[in-house]
């Protein structure tokens, strides 16, 4: 067997390659240019390809004594080696026991065996003894199946997955960011059902039985509802995905413009309201009845991810005979369009100690200068953050995915001041695919990292996926900035 250090010199070696074949030198000043690798107390720790697969979404799970990474794709087809044909964008199956030499396993097509519209974009996975109608010893993977609907696989044995359930239905407009409870099975599915008003809203299901789900619900924000008097008004808000901890659900809506904030009682949503007749019924009063606080952004920004960090002690305040605790929502909005030709996206840190008055305190964003990303092709701006709420990071750093900006790592132990502590900006490969723009009726093309989703797992390692089929890239903090974690 090859050792890891052979496949990361290999890696490096082949970045070298693909800088001089492109030309990418770099200038008198030392600095890096676009295309190379970049890093600042961040390093690479090993690499897979994807089968050169636009990715969206990764989620790690340990299974026993090995470590598996799943993640979701964008629609495409590409050819998959390891079945001889080519395959429809699913799923894919990579194991990360060794991060340093991480192994395709296996590819899940979408829900089309092949053509540009299979995707299968979201994951959640969830092991069976934690499930109340689990297998104990079995693991299983929840995904969203563009305009199909839901599935469960078992994929206890990663090498032979099997399907155990389908939410599917006719006419739905799209699914997208799930979220799986796995301690009560409740599944908060993002999709977007005939007769309301968005594109994409949240269907309740109880998957504590993956092979039996039951639903329980549709929820959306009020108007949105089939009849409802303004219903044409709040077809635009469309929800992107919610985070769910102990009794709150935390609801992000918009990506990049009509974004929303809404934090919702867990119990009342489930349970419905015990006033009428019908508690699940979409009307306003029943729509309204779980929600403590919704709160509109400004018309030129989203809320693609809403994630509660929960009792800061903030050290600055520790003098203070009170709000030296506070909660804290860290919202992220998406960047959408290439070039910087949109309204720039960023984090925000939103003070919600007092639920019902959500309160911005601060914002993090990296500065174009620094890299001049606007030219490099592609987005730039956040996308998302990491959701794992493990103890090594959580209430300490936060990892953003920022496109061409690849991966940033931002200490937020002082909520009103977060800032930057470290970054990795992957190299191009040879699969990294252009992304364009028309600039005065002619198409101008570059070939820029996409740095789309990442995820941390319990170990401590952050893993980037890539919008432009560059692959996934697994890194660790180094230096101080490791310092900051709780390793």
């Amino acid at each position: 067997m090859l050792s890891s250090t052979f496949f990361r010199r290999l890696y490096f070696i082949t970045v070298i390659i693909v800088a001089v074949v492109f030309g990418f030198i770099p200038n008198a000043n030392s600095q890096v240019a676009a295309g190379q690798e970049e890093a600042e107390n961040m390093q690479l720790v090993g690499y897979n390809d994807l089968q050169g697969r636009s990715a969206y979404q990764p989620i790690i799970q340990q299974q026993g004594d090995r470590w598996y990474a799943y993640i979701g794709h964008h629609s495409g087809i590409a050819q998959n080696p390891l079945a001889g044909r080519e395959e429809g964008n699913g799923t894919s199956i990579v194991d990360v026991t060794d991060p340093a030499n991480p192994e395709y396993v296996f590819h899940i097509p979408g829900n089309q065996a092949v053509g540009e519209d299979s995707e299968a974009q979201m994951v959640r996975t969830c092991a069976g003894s934690d499930l109340p109608g689990g297998q104990n010893g079995s693991y299983y993977l929840l995904r969203a199946v563009g305009r199909w609907g839901h599935q469960v696989w078992d994929v206890s044995d990663p090498s032979s997955p099997e399907l155990v359930s389908s939410m599917e239905e006719e006419g739905l407009r799209d699914t997208h960011k799930n979220w799986w409870e796995c301690d009560t099975g409740i599944a908060y599915l993002v999709s977007g059902r005939e007769g309301w008003a968005t594109r994409r809203m949240t269907q309740v299901y109880d998957l504590s039985d993956p092979a039996n789900p039951r639903f329980i619900r549709d929820f959306g924000l009020p108007g949105q509802q089939p009849g409802a008097p303004n219903h044409d008004e709040m077809g635009g808000y469309d929800l992107h995905g919610p985070i769910a901890i102990g009794n709150r659900i935390y609801f992000g809506y918009g990506t990049f413009i009509n974004g929303v904030i809404q934090i919702v009682d867990r119990d009342k949503l489930i349970r419905g309201n015990p006033a009428v007749a019908d508690p699940f019924e979409p009307t306003d009063e029943n729509l309204n009845y779980p929600v403590i606080t919704t709160t509109f952004t400004g018309p030129r920004l989203g809320a693609h991810t809403a994630l509660p960090v929960l009792g800061i002690d903030v050290e600055e305040f520790a003098d203070n005979t009170e709000g030296g605790t506070r909660d804290m929502l860290l919202v992220v909005g998406e960047s959408l369009r290439n070039e910087c030709t949109e309204n720039r996206q960023m984090m925000y840190m939103v003070d919600i100690t007092d639920e019902t008055k959500p309160w911005p305190v601060a914002n993090f964003q990296v500065p174009e200068e620094s890299g001049n990303f606007c030219e490099r092709g592609g987005r730039f701006g956040t996308h998302s953050s990491n959701e794992n709420m493990g103890p090594i990071y959580y209430k300490r750093i936060v990892f953003l995915a920022y496109f061409n900006g690849g991966v940033r790592a931002v200490d937020i132990r002082d909520p009103w001041a977060p800032k930057e502590i470290g970054h990795y900006i992957p190299a191009i490969t040879e699969s990294t695919a252009e992304r364009c723009l028309n600039v005065d009726g002619v198409e101008r093309c570059k070939t820029a990292i996409q740095t789309n989703n990442l995820e941390v797992d319990d170990r401590g390692y952050v893993y980037a996926v890539d919008r432009a089929n560059t692959g996934l890239h697994i890194v660790e903090l180094t230096g101080a900035a490791r310092e900051i974690a709780n390793f």
